[in-house]
């Protein structure tokens, strides 16, 4: 059964997205609100904090609540590792990890195999709209330093089999609080893994995308049949 909390947002979200408060309109006060629906200023406070984590409004500082110009959608292309356009900006952070669990199933290595992990949160300004762990065995990752817009890896000379698997689900906390959305906010999540020609796993790639916010194009080339010659 929906919280007071839940119902409050649930309103509030939809007058913003039909256009009853428009991009750019500040919302009632906090005090006016909790007079028009009701409740004390705390339930308010949760109900303005999910909007928030959704990106539908934002906070000033001794200004009041304000709501936002929706985000335009962005693109992850099948095989481009990382949403990748000259209006974004990637950052890029690596560490070394040891496999295990569900990475060491992934990249087929043993427990405790030395990995490169690279970190990558891609922004829209000042708002992330995009995290992705990469997982390396060591042996393969690179030495120098990484530009943004690079990919991780740089072996596609080596690549011949790619696979992505794509699932809309709830956030991790971990993939909520490096996206800034609600944990009730659906993300679509891309599991990447891709191979050289000796059936070797060069690395393992986790995507999260808030849902409402992207999609995922895949483009298929069909090849000939050895000697059907069509």
């Amino acid at each position: 059964m929906p919280t007071l909390r839940d119902t409050i947002a649930e309103d509030l979200r939809t007058q913003i997205t039909t256009g009853h408060l428009k991009p750019g309109a500040r919302l009632p006060s906090e005090p006016k609100l909790a007079t028009h629906y009701k409740v004390s200023i705390p339930t308010i406070r949760q109900s303005l904090a999910l909007l928030q984590a959704e990106g539908l409004i934002e906070k000033t500082h001794g200004k009041g609540n304000f709501v936002r110009a929706p985000l335009r959608r962005i693109t992850y292309t099948g095989g481009a590792g990382i949403p990748f356009t000259t209006d974004l900006q990637t950052t890029i952070r690596t560490t070394s990890v040891r496999a295990r669990g569900h990475i060491r199933t992934l990249l087929k290595v043993p427990s405790n195999t030395p990995l490169t992990e690279f970190h990558c949160t891609t922004y829209e300004g000042e708002t992330p709209r995009s995290v992705a762990r990469i997982y390396i065995p060591r042996d393969l990752a690179p030495t120098v330093q990484l530009a943004s817009s690079s990919w991780p890896g740089g072996r596609d000379t080596e690549r011949t089999e790619t696979q992505e698997t794509v699932t809309a689900r709830l956030p991790t906390p971990e993939e909520a609080a490096a996206l800034r959305i609600s944990p009730t906010r659906t993300v679509l999540t891309i599991t990447r893994i891709a191979f050289n020609s000796a059936g070797r796993v060069l690395e393992a790639a986790l995507l999260a995308l808030p849902s409402d916010a992207a999609d995922a194009v895949f483009t298929t080339h069909p090849t000939l049949k050895e000697g059907t010659g069509r």
